[in-house]
């Protein structure tokens, strides 16, 4: 952990000089027409709603999951991970995914540190470069705090921290690049994604799946019982993830208009329905639906509808809740039961097959006559369904071999795992020296 902090003082300190450089007084002429201060403050709240996501929505939600000695771990590892990368995206993250297209690998331009962006609006909209910059910083920032769901109770703190800071700019930058900076999957294969079925879910769920599988099972698992040390916390986090979801998907479609209205209706409709046939399949084969079983389906339906939150009918994001719960309910069990990884709250499962399964259906659903938006001019479903599995089946096996090869090499510096002892002991005590919960 001294080296870690050493480093990361080291790190902070070199910045200094380029953060005065970014912040020049010369400032690049409005371009691209006038600010609209509607839809800019619209993207501005939608910000603050999508890191309500983070912190505390997703911080309570994977806590009250967890056993009572890990519950302050895993919203450390949030907090951490959330403001690591957001000082990596503003000093290159953003550049790498929304700079000027180049060879549709990776973006270019000169916007580290957001330099030359003051009153400079962003491409065709009328929202300010820095307002959109702020929004997709919490995306980057939510996405790898997604995965600390898959290695909560035995993973180490440093090793969690450096592994997300760079893998948020080896991972999640160029594939943020393919697809919403008009790189090659976006520009060659027509893949579309609305708000991060690819982007944020298939990277961070098929990266925690490989990660799990590297840090290894926690002790006992899965002949020992684990349950939610607080269920009601969990719910109460979900619920705070599906309200900020609506900055999350209404956000994106970067105005205050029809559109954003479309993806937020469809955003309640998802959720909606795959919390409720989550309960179903619960009713069928434990025989009682659970708190953890609404809240986990209304996530899955939440990250399934994402990818076509705009570009479906109302009508269409039922279909997605439904095979939200159709899909990621089994998908538990084959992880958990049949294969014995240790996912341990289900980030595959549920952000990942959740996210490649709306990202799938969009194909179909974009359709005209089924309600949805239409096919760009000459492309037909059958197009676009081979689009969208390109993309998906690409970003996934990208996914894998980064996160492995990341995983490995930080592990060289910080070791994945804490010791038995730590573990038996809790990563409240063993990592951080406090106690969630002091009880005379």
């Amino acid at each position: 952990m001294r080296k870690f902090a050493a480093l990361a003082l080291g790190a902070t300190a070199g910045l200094i000089p380029a953060a005065v450089w970014a912040q020049a007084p010369d400032t690049a002429a409005i371009t691209g027409g006038a600010l609209d201060t509607g839809d800019n403050a619209w993207v501005l709240v939608c910000s603050a709603l999508v890191l309500l996501m983070a912190i505390p929505g997703l911080s309570l939600f994977y806590g009250g999951l967890v056993r009572t000695r890990n519950f302050l771990s895993v919203m450390v590892q949030v907090g951490a991970v959330v403001a690591v990368v957001s000082l990596l995206w503003i000093v290159a993250g953003y550049r790498l995914a929304f700079g000027d297209p180049t060879n549709g690998w990776i973006g270019t331009g000169n916007t580290w540190m957001l330099n030359d962006t003051i009153d400079l609006l962003r491409g065709d909209t009328a929202i300010s470069e820095r307002s959109f910059a702020l929004f997709q910083l919490t995306f980057a920032a939510i996405t790898p705090a997604l995965m600390i769901g898959a290695w909560v109770e035995r993973a180490r703190f440093g090793w969690v921290v450096t592994f997300c800071a760079l893998w948020s700019l080896v991972v999640y930058a160029p594939v943020a690049h393919w697809i919403w900076g008009d790189g090659w999957l976006a520009s060659t294969m027509g893949t579309k994604d609305f708000a991060g079925g690819i982007v944020v879910h298939t990277t961070a769920g098929v990266s925690a799946l490989v990660a799990a599988l590297l840090v290894g099972k926690r002790s006992g698992f899965p002949k020992q019982l684990m349950m939610p040390h607080s269920p009601a916390l969990a719910m109460l986090g979900a619920g705070l993830l599906w309200v900020g979801w609506f900055g999350f998907n209404g956000g994106s479609a970067l105005s205050a208009d029809d559109n954003a209205s479309t993806a937020i209706l469809n955003t309640q409709l998802g959720a909606s329905v795959a919390a409720l046939v989550w309960l179903a399949l619960e009713k069928f084969k434990v025989g009682k639906p659970t708190g953890i079983g609404f809240a986990t389906g209304a996530i899955a339906g939440l990250a399934t509808i994402t990818p076509a939150a705009m570009f479906v009918s109302p009508g269409a994001a039922i279909v997605f809740g439904v095979a939200a719960a159709l899909v990621c309910f089994p998908m538990i069990q084959l992880i958990k039961q049949k294969l014995a990884i240790d996912d341990s709250l289900d980030v595959f499962a549920v952000h990942g097959m959740g996210g490649m399964t709306g990202s799938v259906l969009l194909a179909v659903f974009l359709s005209p006559t089924l309600g949805g938006v239409g096919y760009d001019e000459g492309v037909t479903m059958l197009q676009q369904f081979f689009g969208q599995l390109v993309g998906v089946g690409a970003v996934a096996l990208y996914s894998a071999i980064a996160t492995a090869v990341l995983a490995v090499l930080v592990s060289l510096v910080v070791p994945m795992r804490v010791s038995e002892d730590d573990e038996r002991e809790g990563l409240d005590l063993a990592s951080h020296g406090e106690r969630a919960w002091e009880f005379d």
